[in-house]
């Protein structure tokens, strides 16, 4: 019975609100496909219920009471959020298409997102994307990115996030340097091997080594005689004896596979940050961007 009375009153609010903004009942039941009377009678069945008159009617005339025009605003929203609620499910059943940017990391984009691409665009053949691959810092709402995926601090209120993979960084070196020069069994070992460093191309430092020693976690940059600021030329560098470096699996993967590269420290590796997913509120219904969100959930879940 007063679930009843709940939706009696519902649905006199929304015949209250059409019939107030647009002045008669005739014109409300013809928006709401509905007859005048039942406009009429659920209109009445409301003022009932609520105990104060909603409109002084005339022969001529429908115009709303003091008491009306102070509900009427309220009425006018709960229409206009039931709309919105049949937008956003509209929305939620449509094919993902037109355009997505997303943006990256250069070696995330290269060796994780960019080989999945082709096959979740044969899923969603109307669906066209831009991969856009920086390591500087990408305003998403000035430049129109929909979705970025970045790794570290992403303290941002006009974004929304998800979390991807945690990022656990090692060091690897090539099987002939470990070879020559022996294996280090301790990151004090390192001060006596020649390493390779990553410099960030946003801020020009240098990527702190984290090391978990003894139950406390250390961050060191060992001195060295290469240093390059892109983690392809570092990998490459470090497959042809370079020495020992730090990476993230989803560049050393390939080289680990084909024997150019084995884990260094190992026992000493530990994540560090996370790799998160990020988009604008307003793209949060958008169909493009969930189907995309589930692939790059899956992607990196298969991948590191």
């Amino acid at each position: 019975m007063k679930e009843q009375m709940v939706l009696e009153r519902l649905t006199g609010l929304i015949a209250f609100a059409r019939a107030g903004t647009l002045g008669s009942y005739t014109a409300a039941g013809r928006s709401l496909s509905i007859s005048p009377s039942a406009i009429s009678k659920s209109v009445q069945r409301l003022e009932k219920q609520l105990g104060v008159p909603l409109f002084m009617r005339t022969t001529r005339s429908l115009t709303l009471t003091a008491e009306g025009r102070e509900l009427h605003g309220r009425a006018v929203r709960l229409l206009s959020d039931a709309d919105e609620i049949g937008q956003v499910a509209a929305s939620a059943r449509s094919e993902p298409s037109g355009s997505l940017r997303i943006a990256a990391s250069l070696p995330i984009g290269v060796h994780v997102i960019a080989p999945a691409l082709p096959a979740f665009h044969r899923q969603y053949p109307k669906l066209s994307i831009d991969l856009r691959l920086s390591d500087r810092y990408v305003d998403m709402v000035e430049e129109g990115i929909d979705i970025a995926v970045r790794i570290g601090d992403l303290a941002d209120s006009r974004l929304l996030s998800r979390t991807l993979a945690p990022l656990r960084l090692c060091c690897f070196a090539s099987p002939a340097y470990l070879a020559e020069r022996g294996t280090p069994a301790h990151p004090d070992d390192l001060a006596a091997h020649d390493t390779v460093t990553l410099r960030y191309q946003s801020t020009g430092q240098p990527l702190q080594w984290p090391f978990r020693i003894g139950g406390k976690i250390i961050e060191i940059v060992p001195p060295s005689t290469l240093t390059t600021d892109t983690s392809e030329a570092l990998i490459a560098m470090l497959a042809a004896g370079a020495g020992i470096g730090m990476g993230g699996p989803f560049v050393t993967a390939p080289y680990v596979a084909r024997g150019e590269l084995v884990p260094v420290l190992g026992g000493f590796a530990m994540e560090r940050n996370s790799i998160t997913a990020l988009w604008p509120e307003s793209r949060r219904t958008n169909p493009a961007v969930r189907a995309t969100l589930e692939m790059l959930q899956e992607t990196f879940a298969q991948r590191l």
